[in-house]
């Protein structure tokens, strides 16, 4: 697993290689086509790591995270619709953090800061339920405990053991439920969910 970082400073480049390093995570620089190579945007806001990324990778269809230090539910909501697939808090980035956040931006589990998906799910919750393209799709039961486990910041382990099943089976779950709901990562699904009123 390898990573290419972007950034507009440089320093910001060398504290994120630096924690890269500690993670034991390689460094692809260029971005390697495949396995793709995940991409670590790194700037003050969530709009300036896009903005980034964007310069850096014109193509996109990279798998993506970013790290910032400001992250507006407005441009979390643009983040979430231009794919990203993971953020995280630059202050409270360690290691371990770091390579869980790049194995989940790989796979395309989507990661969010705690508080910042809260905010989310607080203003979706006051604006009242609203579809995105038509009416709200039936979910299944397991469908429906898989989301709102994934809501509370579980990841497919402890889904898995919560609902005695494989972790395959929790992933088959989430794949199904991505499709019916029509998004591309666990976040948009959850808000997608919250907004249709389906959880």
């Amino acid at each position: 697993m390898r990573v290419h970082v972007v950034a507009d400073e440089p320093g910001d480049r060398a504290a994120l290689l630096d924690l890269l390093g500690r993670a034991g995570v390689g460094v692809a620089d260029p971005p390697e086509p495949s396995p793709p190579t995940v991409v670590l945007a790194v700037a003050d806001t969530v709009d300036a790591a896009l903005a980034a990324y964007r310069l850096a990778c014109p193509a996109g269809e990279r798998p993506l995270l970013v790290v910032a230090d400001a992250f507006t539910p407005a441009g979390v909501r643009r983040a979430i619709r231009s794919g990203v697939d993971a953020m995280l808090r630059r202050a409270e980035v360690t290691p371990a953090q770091l390579l869980a956040a790049v194995q989940s931006a790989r796979y395309g589990e989507g990661r969010l800061p705690y508080e910042i998906l809260i905010r989310l799910l607080s203003r979706a919750i006051e604006a009242g339920p609203v579809t995105e393209a038509g009416p709200p799709v039936p979910l299944t039961a397991r469908q429906t405990m898989v989301l709102n486990l994934m809501a509370e910041g579980h990841g497919n382990a402890a889904i898995a053991r919560v609902l005695l099943c494989s972790e395959h089976t929790v992933k088959n779950v989430i794949y199904d439920l991505m499709a019916r709901l029509q998004v591309r990562n666990r976040a948009h699904a959850v808000a997608r969910a919250v907004r249709a009123g389906l959880i």
